[in-house]
């Protein structure tokens, strides 16, 4: 066992001994108590709760427990025959999700194939600036497949009854050994297609397959200070690839709208605010777009082009729900395009009165220029 890497069993915080339902409830309550959602301001939250997932899928499958509790964690190393994703994940071979007819072409499958459709689902989710930095709640609307509500997945028509299939005894897999090979290969019952019962009355509405495709809507919460890319994973709201499996999961990825104003940098908000000649020169107090609608910014005299005055506090809340950041305004000074008889006159005639004296970066910057080139 890697020194990084604990025991499964010490994860969840049972025994060796503990019963499914128990494996069950463990993962349950720490996975609720460890979260990434309900622990935002923890960094380590996510990566406790991935190790809480990765135990739990070895402790709730009977075939990787097993080999766990033979060979530890070398049953699920990188390389090993029996790791998962590896063609003799668990000591047996699947050949029914390889997709491959008869025993060469499942040998082939089990050697260069991975493994057949969990049912998991991607969907993006677009939301505004706004939205995005204060937390919201939205409706997500998509398609998926899940059981037939009219069967109840069963397949059959009302008043009908599926029958057992008698090949694989209710399994929906069919398992032989050959005899060049050290491990059991197992495949989708031929007979039944992998739902383990035959149905002689179909249902209408499913043709049979007890499963549909309907509309589905999720509220999906939004917590304030989200980036754009940021994914969030939920549980069972996939699509249920079979009747005899659970459904998969559902990954949304957040996208945030371009904002006319605002661009965001981590959690302080920029935007350019233009100023006049005049209040850049003797101070003014202007109007400015805040994200909590219009704000006050003072300029002090003698403000520069370019330069970045800061509203505190008025930026996206931080992530671990204390404070905000900051409002950076960048002023741009505004040049008038046209001047009447009379500015231009005072224009002018300030020009002749000031000279270079009130121009401390113009003269340094001719200066330099000038010893640049004698």
């Amino acid at each position: 066992m890697s020194q990084s890497q604990r025991d499964h069993y010490e994860v969840l915080g049972i025994g060796r001994g503990a019963t499914p339902e128990e494996v069950k409830a463990a993962f349950r309550k720490l996975a609720s108590q460890h979260h990434p959602d309900r622990n935002q301001g923890d960094p380590n939250a996510s990566t406790r709760f991935k190790e809480l997932n990765a135990s739990y899928q070895v402790l709730s499958d009977p075939q990787r427990r097993s080999l766990y509790d033979r060979f530890g964690h070398k049953a699920e190393a990188p390389g090993s025959p029996f790791s998962a994703g590896s063609p003799f994940e668990g000591g047996v071979v699947d050949l029914g999700d390889l997709g491959f007819d008869g025993i060469l072409g499942d040998l082939l499958g089990a050697f260069g194939v991975g493994r057949g459709d969990r049912g998991d689902l991607k969907q993006d989710l677009e939301v505004s600036f706004e939205e995005a930095a204060f937390g919201c709640t939205k409706e997500l609307r998509y398609d998926r497949v899940t059981s037939c509500a009219e069967c109840r997945g069963s397949g059959a028509a009302a008043g009908s009854v599926p029958e057992s299939c008698s090949a694989c005894h209710g399994r929906g897999r069919v398992r032989f050994q050959q005899g060049f090979l050290p491990i059991a290969v197992e495949r989708t019952c031929p007979r039944c297609r992998g739902t383990g019962h035959l149905v002689h009355d179909a249902c209408t509405t499913c043709r049979a397959s007890g499963l549909v495709t309907s509309a589905n809507t999720l509220e999906v919460t939004i917590p304030p200070g989200v980036e754009s890319g940021a994914t969030r994973l939920v549980t069972g709201a996939g699509n249920r690839p079979r009747t005899d499996r659970p459904a998969g999961d559902l990954e949304i990825t957040i996208h945030v709208r371009p904002h006319p104003f605002f661009r965001r940098v981590n959690d302080d908000v920029t935007c350019h605010v233009p100023i006049s000649f005049v209040q850049a020169a003797l101070g003014a107090e202007v109007d400015v777009p805040t994200l909590d609608g219009k704000g006050k910014l003072r300029v002090p005299a003698g403000t520069q082009p370019g330069s970045v005055l800061r509203l505190r506090g008025q930026g996206v809340p931080h992530r671990g729900g204390v404070g905000r950041g900051d409002q950076r305004v960048e002023v741009a000074l505004e040049v008038p395009t046209s001047l009447s008889p009379r500015q231009r006159e005072l224009l002018e005639a300030y020009a002749k009165e000031t000279g270079e004296d009130v121009l401390p970066q113009q003269k340094s910057f001719m200066d330099k220029l000038k010893e640049l080139f004698d």
